[in-house]
C-alpha cells in the first residue's frame, strides 16, 4: 500500500488489496458461482430485498454493501468493491435496501433519505445472514456509501449485536449524538479532503463515536473518489478495516506489508 496521494489508477485498484497478502490457495483463485448468488433477504414480514451474496471458501466474515436508494447489487462501484473484498477470502452481500415498487415510488413518497426504514432493514438483513445456513458462523460488517453511510451507523446502534465492524465512505452523516454513542462495531469513516458538505459532518460524527474507530481523509478526494489515486486509496483503507476486523487468516500479513509500504 502506497501513501496517501498515490496517482496510481482505479484501473489497479485490484492490486490494491490484493497486494497486501500472498496469493492463498483457494480464495485468490475462487469465482463466483454461475448463478450469480442471486438470494431474496426476508426483512420483515411480506418484505423481501434482493441481493447477490458471494461467500469463498474458508471466509471468515461476509460484508453488507449498501447504498440506501438505488441498487447496490448492481453499482459497478459496489460489485467492483465486493470482487476485492472476495479476493481477500471475504464473503459480500450486495443488497438494496428498497423493493423494485419502492424504488419506482421513491419520488412521490419520503423513501430517498429515510435512515430509519434503512436502518432497521439492515439490521435486519444481518439478522438473517447470522441464521443463514451459509452465513451463520461469520462475522458481518456493513460497508455505507451515500445514504447508505448513515445507515450502516444507524443499524449499528440500533442492534449493536448483529454487527462486528463499520466502514462509511463519503455520505451522509447528520446523526444524533445519542445514536453515534449507541454504535459499538469498529468505524472506519472515509471522506474526501475536498469533500467540502461531508467533511466537517464526518469530523463530528467521530468525535461522537464511543468505539474503536478511524477517520481517514483522502487529500484531493472529492465525494465520488474518482479522481486519480483516491479510489484505490478507499479500497485499501476499506479492505484492511475488514480484515482486521472480520477476523480473516491474513490481517497480520496484510498490516505488516502495509507498514512496511508507509500505510
Amino acid at each position: 500500500m502506497k501513501k496517501q496521494g498515490s496517482r496510481r489508477s482505479d484501473e489497479s485498484a485490484g492490486k490494491a488489496v490484493r497486494g497486501l497478502v500472498s496469493p492463498a490457495a483457494g480464495s485468490a483463485a475462487w469465482t463466483p458461482p454461475a448463478n450469480n448468488g442471486e438470494v431474496r433477504v426476508p426483512v420483515d414480514e411480506g418484505v423481501e430485498l434482493q441481493g447477490l451474496l458471494q461467500v469463498p471458501p474458508a471466509a471468515t466474515g461476509v460484508v453488507v454493501l449498501v447504498r440506501g436508494h438505488g441498487s447496490s447489487r448492481r453499482g459497478p462501484r459496489d460489485l467492483k468493491m465486493a470482487r476485492l473484498l472476495q479476493a481477500e477470502g471475504l464473503g459480500t452481500l450486495a443488497v438494496d435496501l428498497l423493493t423494485a415498487a419502492e424504488e419506482e415510488a421513491k419520488r412521490e413518497r419520503d423513501l430517498r433519505f429515510n435512515l430509519g426504514l434503512f436502518a432497521g432493514r439492515l439490521a435486519g438483513v444481518a439478522r438473517w445472514l447470522r441464521r443463514a445456513p451459509r452465513t451463520s458462523g461469520l462475522k458481518v460488517g456493513y460497508l455505507g456509501s451515500y445514504t447508505g453511510a448513515g445507515a450502516a451507523l444507524a443499524a449499528a446502534a440500533l442492534r449493536p449485536e448483529y454487527v462486528d465492524a463499520v466502514v462509511c465512505r463519503g455520505g451522509r452523516l447528520a446523526l444524533s449524538a445519542t445514536v453515534l454513542s449507541r454504535v459499538r462495531a469498529p468505524t472506519l469513516l472515509i471522506a474526501g479532503g475536498e469533500d467540502t458538505s461531508m467533511l466537517e459532518p464526518h469530523r463530528r460524527a467521530f468525535g461522537l463515536l464511543n468505539t474503536e474507530k478511524r477517520l481517514e481523509v483522502i487529500p484531493g478526494a472529492t465525494h465520488h473518489f474518482e479522481e486519480p489515486g483516491a479510489g484505490s486509496r478507499m479500497v485499501e483503507l476499506a479492505g484492511l478495516w475488514f480484515l482486521q476486523h472480520l477476523g480473516a487468516s491474513h490481517w497480520e500479513e496484510a498490516h505488516a506489508a502495509s507498514q512496511a509500504l508507509g500505510g
